[in-house]
């Protein structure tokens, strides 16, 4: 059976990205591969070993265009109140606090941030499946 341990985003800006996940998720530099053409961070915090793996390529100057299919990442939080007000003070730039129903129970509470590049992540209260 397969496992999941990392996701693969490309960024303009290693520093800024790195930057961002750090304030953000508190997320940390877990290993940095230097190589001709590229370089690779792997992000991670104590919460999971799942990691996040940013691409960055050298000489690249224009912003990745995402295109229509991807979709977010997602991060689960305790409070996500607090989480909510700690991106608001922190200048992160959070969409609005969303409570979503279904069969009129609470499904999710969430909101979206979006990193430097324009990735979408959604930031889910601990609930439900979203352990």
């Amino acid at each position: 059976m397969g496992k999941l341990i990392h996701s693969m985003i490309r960024v303009l800006e290693e520093a800024r990205s790195v930057s961002f996940y750090r304030e953000a998720f508190g997320l940390s530099v877990a290993q940095r591969l230097e190589f001709d053409s590229f370089t690779l961070v792997y992000l991670s915090n104590p919460e999971t070993a799942f990691e996040l793996e940013l691409t960055i390529n050298k000489g690249r100057t224009e912003p990745y265009a995402l295109g229509d299919g991807y979709g977010h990442l997602a991060v689960s939080v305790d409070d996500v109140d607090a989480e909510h007000a700690r991106f608001a003070a922190a200048g992160l730039n959070p969409g609005k606090l969303v409570s979503f129903e279904r069969d009129g129970a609470l499904f999710a509470k969430f909101f979206f941030v979006s990193d430097p590049d324009g990735y979408k992540i959604e930031v889910l209260q601990r609930h439900g499946r979203f352990l």
